[in-house]
């Protein structure tokens, strides 16, 4: 009966991970705990990079608009994907699904940018300390930061208006728990793809462009490290660069695997494992992987949970000691 509403309705179907109940359920719970992880940890350093006076240089203010970012697209895929385990449909309707592609690209390409941003930042605080405050000053961190933004809005309309100028027909079957791309490309009963094409192109250029100049700053940032007599040096440097690094090999590399494997024409445990590395764990895990190290957000966040104006903060330490 699902099949053919949507066939017949402007929607499409999303087959989600399983069709029995109990792991529907499971599924919601599970995807509801990291959602409920990754905005308590993104609104955390949001906060303490907003309110902490330590915490005002640009390598933070950078990483606030990442949480950002995270926290935002955690907010695209996830509730929707929660709210269908729990209804027993996975039913999303056309203008659902275009607003979905839209602001999932935005933000992507938003963390993309940033990451780009904040490699750079670290390549001119470790190799050129002296000129730092000059090119990295306010007015700069402002600029780049409302670049960011922008470039991610560009990105999310060409790739909206190029993919949903293709039209749909068929069963309108997506084989994942959100509106994926190249699934949508697989419901097209035409052959225009010129605009899909002309707008991964693009991206892939810019994308390449962006990993390029992240690969390049940590290969400055690591030669440099390597010349410092001081192994407590050395020890401060890797303790705020491998972090970005990770976040960057694991965000980028996922993604592209994901996008450039082939679609099949049933839902495998691979794509969804994929699909969850690229838009689920990387916004839920990035806070704890960036302040795992940092002692200075941790010293912050104690700081702050233990201050009156989050007083529940106070419980929660009391009962951890």
């Amino acid at each position: 009966m699902i099949m053919i509403n949507v066939t017949t309705a402007s929607g499409f179907l999303l087959l989600g991970f399983s069709d029995t109940r109990e792991l529907q359920i499971l599924h919601a719970f599970l995807f509801l705990v990291m959602n409920l992880l990754g905005l308590a940890g993104n609104f955390i350093i949001i906060t303490i990079t907003t309110l902490d006076p330590q915490l005002q240089s640009p390598m933070y203010y950078f990483l606030k608009h990442l949480s950002l970012l995270d926290l935002s697209s955690l907010s695209v895929t996830v509730p929707q994907s929660v709210h269908n385990s729990l209804a027993g449909s996975g039913y999303i309707s056309y203008a659902q699904c275009m607003l979905q592609v839209f602001f999932f690209i935005s933000f992507a390409w938003g963390e993309v940018a940033i990451l780009t941003v904040m490699s750079y930042d670290r390549y001119v605080a470790i190799c050129l300390p002296l000129h730092y405050e000059v090119i990295m000053s306010p007015r700069v961190c402002r600029l780049a930061v409302t670049a960011v933004w922008i470039s991610g809005g560009i990105t999310g309309t060409l790739y909206t208006a190029t993919t949903f100028s293709i039209r749909f027909c068929g069963a309108k079957i997506i084989h994942q728990f959100f509106c994926d791309i190249p699934q949508l490309l697989k419901l097209s009963c035409s052959n225009d793809y010129i605009g899909v094409v002309g707008a991964v192109a693009f991206m892939v250029v810019v994308g390449t462009a962006c990993f390029t100049a992240i690969c390049l700053s940590y290969v400055q940032i690591f030669s440099t490290v390597l010349r410092m007599p001081s192994a407590e040096g050395r020890s401060k440097v890797f303790s705020t660069c491998l972090p970005h690094l990770c976040v960057v090999t694991f965000c980028i590399t996922t993604g592209i695997f994901a996008y450039l494997k082939p679609t099949s024409d049933s839902t495998t445990a691979l794509d969804l494992m994929l699909s969850m590395f690229y838009t689920v764990l990387p916004p839920t895990f990035n806070p704890v992987i960036y302040s795992l190290k940092n002692e200075a957000m941790k010293t912050a966040a104690r700081k702050l949970l233990l201050s009156d104006r989050f007083p529940g903060g106070k419980l929660i330490f009391s009962c951890c000691s």
